[in-house]
């Protein structure tokens, strides 16, 4: 088994996610270390390809998925929109894959497999990390890092990048308005949901 430590500082040291990865791990070794951390909330765990990735988020990583998550679920209210929030909740195909988003949703109606799934990121390697995600047939996914959105859809079996959520219930949802007011947010979430309900009523 190789093991591969990688740290990536945030913006201070209580900031700090902590990345660890290993490969060369079977199906059943995974499932053994997952029941290891099922109790541990600040944990996420990823599977693909033989390689477990564990990620302890820091303070920064869980401002900005709470933010996000926030704004999403403000947007479906004032929209008038029927949501799901389904978290972190476990995506797995059994013996090949499994991922636990920051934030993932269905729209509409409750279903297996979400409609969305968030992820923050601090690293490079977001469409690396796209194929994880396609094995499960995720129909979008949208990855936040250096503060902007990079969203993807999935078409037949590859993901392409897009400028605005395909899911119906999101079609109206303005991703420039979202990223300036998780920017706000930073220092005022008041402010930043009142910017957010205004821009939403001027659409």
């Amino acid at each position: 088994m190789t093991q591969t430590p990688l740290r990536t500082a945030i913006t201070s040291e209580q900031d700090q996610d902590q990345r660890l990865v290993y490969s060369g791990i079977t199906w059943e070794q995974f499932k053994l270390i997952q029941a290891g951390f099922a109790e541990s909330n600040r944990v996420r765990l990823f599977y693909y390809q033989e390689t477990i990735e564990i990620l302890m988020r820091g303070r920064a990583h869980e401002f900005n998925k709470t933010i996000i998550g926030f704004l999403i679920e403000l947007f479906c209210l004032e929209s008038n929109i029927e949501f799901e929030p389904t978290g972190s909740m476990t995506q797995q195909r059994e013996g090949e894959v499994s991922v636990e988003p920051d934030e993932s949703y269905c729209f509409g109606a409750s279903k297996n497999t979400p409609d969305l799934v968030i992820e923050i990121t601090f690293s490079s390697g977001s469409p690396k990390k796209l194929q994880r995600y396609q094995p499960l047939q995720i129909p979008e996914v949208w990855f936040w890092q250096n503060g902007t959105f990079s969203l993807y859809r999935l078409n037949d079996d590859h993901y392409e990048a897009i400028a605005k959520s395909q899911i119906p219930e999101l079609a109206n949802l303005d991703i420039d308005l979202l990223t300036n007011c998780i920017a706000i947010a930073q220092t005022s979430r008041l402010e930043a949901s009142n910017t957010f309900r205004n821009g939403i009523k001027k659409r």
